[in-house]
């Protein structure tokens, strides 16, 4: 076999492998036009659709603090979650309640802190709503809405 044939071949092995390629890349490449209409339909859940809308901030976050997003998401479920046990009612206004008390305590306690103090007390926070869980699940199941 001779030194020129072996680059010829990967040559001609890459090219076959391009040409058959293509055809399956070109059925699986998404559709490009120029049309601008916002087709986005809104986010939809298995129960409870009608949820508040969380802060603006919270989306539009550096992502290197993040932290501050997840200490506020994780606080709002855990005030939801002892607002369930507390009356027995799972309705979706009381599982998904506004934002406006956990951001008011979130501003009060965490808008400050520091990120290992947000990690201490994301931890803090979870374990509280892990001990509610299982009251917040029986809740929630026997009334639909889990």
């Amino acid at each position: 076999m001779n030194r020129k044939e072996i680059p010829m071949r990967k040559i001609t092995l890459t090219a076959a492998v391009t040409l058959l390629a293509a055809p399956l890349a070109a059925q699986t490449a998404p559709q490009v036009t120029n049309d601008l209409t916002v087709t986005i339909s809104p986010q939809q859940y298995r129960i409870c659709n009608d949820r508040p809308a969380r802060p603006t901030w919270m989306d539009e976050v550096h992502p290197r603090e993040a932290y501050k997003a997840l200490t506020l998401m994780d606080l709002y479920e855990l005030r939801a979650w002892e607002q369930i046990v507390e009356t027995g009612n799972c309705d979706c206004d009381v599982r998904f309640p506004g934002w406006e008390e956990a951001s008011e305590e979130f501003e009060e306690r965490y808008l400050l802190a520091s990120a290992a103090e947000h990690t201490a007390a994301q931890r803090d926070i979870r374990q509280q709503r892990n001990d509610l869980r299982h009251a917040v699940q029986d809740l929630c199941e026997a009334q639909g809405n889990w």
